[in-house]
């Protein structure tokens, strides 16, 4: 008699919070929780976004400051994947442009041959872009002297201009915290309804005569 008093008395205890109250709950800390990711996300695009207005920029020390900036926030805030990560085209291409220059400057027949080249392309083009290049390695190879001419400029390399910061898979901030409630909640009401099913199947089972 003493256990199925315990039974009933532990079911009714767990009857005392409705299961469409915890649902509820569940929903609203699942909004909160997506909010506050989304936020963190955007404060990643945001920072993202002043290093590529300060590259166009040609700011070399703002760009330095923005990329420290985005770097000490995606390490410190869940939910800000850089994905592929932030390509500073604009700072490639003045520095690609200035290896021609200097290229086209030297005072050498190749140099001179180089100088040529950007005469004819430059026209074609507002800034410096792949179908540049292409049409300047096209011209060079226009004269015979110039057969080993496309790899003597020192172009710099392209993943030097690449960065990408790891985000973090949790952080203790309002994003992280909040998932974690979520998570909470969700397992009270995974364990609420298993306890249920566990004591009533008990019920059914063992103590028929109630």
């Amino acid at each position: 008699m003493a256990d199925k008093k315990q039974v009933r008395h532990s079911i009714k205890q767990l009857q005392r919070v409705k299961t469409w109250q915890l649902v509820v709950l569940l929903i609203i800390s699942i909004f909160v929780s997506m909010t506050f990711l989304r936020l963190n996300n955007i404060g990643m695009v945001e920072r993202r976004g002043a290093v590529t207005a300060a590259d166009e920029a040609g700011n070399t020390d703002a760009v330095i400051n923005r990329l420290y900036d985005l770097q000490r926030y995606v390490s410190s805030h869940m939910n800000t994947d850089m994905g592929k990560g932030l390509y500073l085209q604009a700072s490639y291409k003045r520095d690609v442009q200035k290896a021609y220059d200097k290229a086209a400057s030297d005072e050498n027949p190749n140099g001179n041959i180089y100088k040529k080249a950007q005469e004819v392309c430059a026209p074609r083009f507002s800034s410096w872009s792949q179908a540049y290049v292409q049409c300047t390695f096209s011209e060079l190879g226009k004269y015979p002297a110039a057969s080993n001419l496309t790899g003597a400029v020192k172009l710099p390399p392209a993943d030097l201009y690449l960065h990408v910061f790891a985000s973090p898979l949790w952080t203790p901030d309002f994003a992280g915290w909040s998932v974690v409630a979520t998570a909470l909640i969700a397992l009270v009401i995974l364990l609420r309804t298993t306890s249920l099913m566990v004591l009533r199947l008990m019920l059914s089972r063992h103590y028929k005569s109630i």
